[in-house]
């Protein structure tokens, strides 16, 4: 495996999602893949606002950007990735792959997917030529089933604990006027209430 996904080079993580907002569950996992891995990074590739999208479903780019740099701030390790904000929409895996491949050429990047993105992967665009061209390290997701029989040979599963923490239940808890502060990383709770977002 280091061989073919280049012993030299960096090994980047790339974690996908719209981080709507970004909660303790995501910093928990990204450590955890962190410790019980080859990963040198991990990047939170956030994913950009559909423009059909209710606004209040779905924060503006900068919004949800600024929040992930809140909750990165004391972790080395992360890194924000915005390279699906210049991309056409809709964003597509492969597309942000090769994109960051020619654009971090000292860099491999393996796709950090959750079990539920796995089940409907063979959906996935160009999804053979993901599996083909890089590593997949799959995670727990609830109600998602993770069979380890019969994996192609680059994909592998981790047994990562599931925290039972969700942006839907965060966004919820907003709208009802409770406190989040427990649910977020330090700092992301007082942008939300200073900005009003969710409301």
């Amino acid at each position: 495996m280091a061989e073919r996904y280049g012993a030299n080079k960096r090994q980047i993580g790339l974690f996908g999602g719209s981080f709507n907002p970004i909660h303790r569950g995501h910093i928990a996992l990204a450590r955890y893949l962190l410790l019980h891995t080859t990963l040198d990074e991990i990047w939170f590739v956030i994913s950009p606002q559909n423009p059909l999208k209710n606004l209040n479903e779905l924060l503006n780019n900068e919004a949800r950007l600024l929040m992930v740099e809140c909750a990165l701030a004391n972790e080395p390790q992360m890194k924000t990735c915005t390279v699906e904000f210049e991309m056409p929409l809709p964003s597509y895996t492969w597309n942000t792959l090769k994109t960051l491949d020619e654009r971090f050429p000292d860099a491999t990047f393996t796709l950090l997917i959750g079990g539920d993105n796995w089940e409907s992967f063979p959906r996935w665009y160009r999804h053979d030529e993901i599996i083909a061209n890089y590593h997949i390290i799959v995670y727990p997701r609830p109600g998602a089933t993770i069979s380890g029989d019969r994996l192609p040979a680059h994909v592998s599963i981790v047994e990562a604990p599931l925290l039972d923490i969700s942006s839907t239940a965060i966004r919820q808890r907003i709208s009802e006027g409770k406190d989040i502060d427990e649910m977020v990383p330090d700092g992301v709770g007082k942008l939300i209430r200073e900005y009003g977002y969710y409301r």
